[in-house]
């Protein structure tokens, strides 16, 4: 396994050059500019005032010249200074914020794990039952729900008219609860509806039947060798689903107050804050890389069948 685990990081270097790259060729041939007088919290600057604080971000260069300053200074850790956020690095920022919307999207991964595997597992035991349609409905619904309209029912019913929890922040656990309901509801949906699927066709594979000839307990033929083999496709989208989740939600953060790293993210979108999209796509990049090596990992554990070789 290690070998395999050496060369899987290994390729991670060429795919986040890669990346950088595209992510830089993408981002200069967006129209707008930093410099722009629309753009995002900046004023508007005279023509002799543009050039100079071009030159002083380097943004006068030519685009080689750019994206090469850029790789030295990251691969020191240095990403520079946002330009939005005026006199703030942008490593600063990230290590502020990314430790929020990483809290926040573990627990919302937990949630929709703990809730999404039982739904789903129940749905496909019961198939063309009442209650398959039942968990079905409710993964569909929950699916169907944007963030924000979610975010805003929630409020209304948990903050103002129970007066369950507060209305946002960050500051209490008490805080967490709705955020996380919310971030948690389309990862439990697909979570659900991959578990009922892959669950109905273990169901009826060789190996099933041959358990419930030699009479074994219909609950041990679910928990222990039903479930084990249906969990595979489900790892598989976990991954990805914890990235996404896992860098930040600029909805969920938003309304409820969230100092995470998704608000920064689409502001430097608007602002044209080069440093800061770079920096937020790569750790995107790095960290879905990584889930999807754990994932990889993970694989042999359910089946003893993979081999890393």
């Amino acid at each position: 396994m290690l070998p395999y685990l050496i060369r899987r990081l290994l390729w991670m270097v060429p795919t986040l050059l890669a990346m950088a790259l595209l992510t830089f060729i993408i981002m200069h041939l967006t129209p707008g500019s930093p410099l722009d007088p629309f753009a995002h919290n900046a004023n508007p600057l005279s023509p002799e005032a543009q050039r100079l604080v071009a030159r002083e971000y380097g943004l006068d260069q030519p685009l080689w010249s750019q994206f090469g300053r850029f790789l030295l200074r990251a691969v020191q850790g240095d990403f520079g200074y946002s330009y939005v956020y005026k006199h703030r690095p942008v490593q600063e920022i990230v290590l502020q914020a990314f430790p929020v919307s990483l809290h926040l999207g573990s627990m919302a991964l937990v949630v929709a794990l703990a809730v999404g595997l039982p739904l789903g597992l129940s749905a496909a035991v019961y198939q063309h039952r009442p209650l398959d349609y039942l968990c079905s409905l409710t993964a569909m619904c929950a699916v169907a729900l944007p963030n924000f309209v979610v975010a805003v029912f929630l409020i209304l019913v948990c903050a103002f008219f129970l007066q369950l929890v507060p209305t946002g922040g960050w500051d209490a656990p008490s805080h967490w609860i709705l955020p996380t309901v919310t971030l948690a509801l389309g990862p439990m949906a697909l979570i659900a509806r991959f578990t009922r699927a892959a669950m109905i066709e273990v169901l009826h594979t060789d190996f099933v039947r041959t358990a419930r000839a030699k009479g074994l307990s219909e609950r041990r033929i679910i928990l222990t060798h039903g479930l084990k083999n249906a969990l595979i496709p489900v790892l598989t989208i976990v991954g990805p689903l914890f990235a996404g989740i896992g860098t930040g939600s600029f909805f969920v953060e938003t309304i409820f107050r969230v100092p995470g790293l998704g608000r920064f993210f689409v502001e430097s979108m608007t602002g044209r804050d080069y440093p800061m999209i770079m920096a937020v796509s790569l750790l995107y990049g790095v960290f879905l890389m990584l889930m999807n090596t754990l994932v990889d990992l993970l694989y042999g554990v359910l089946d003893p069948r993979i081999r890393y070789s």
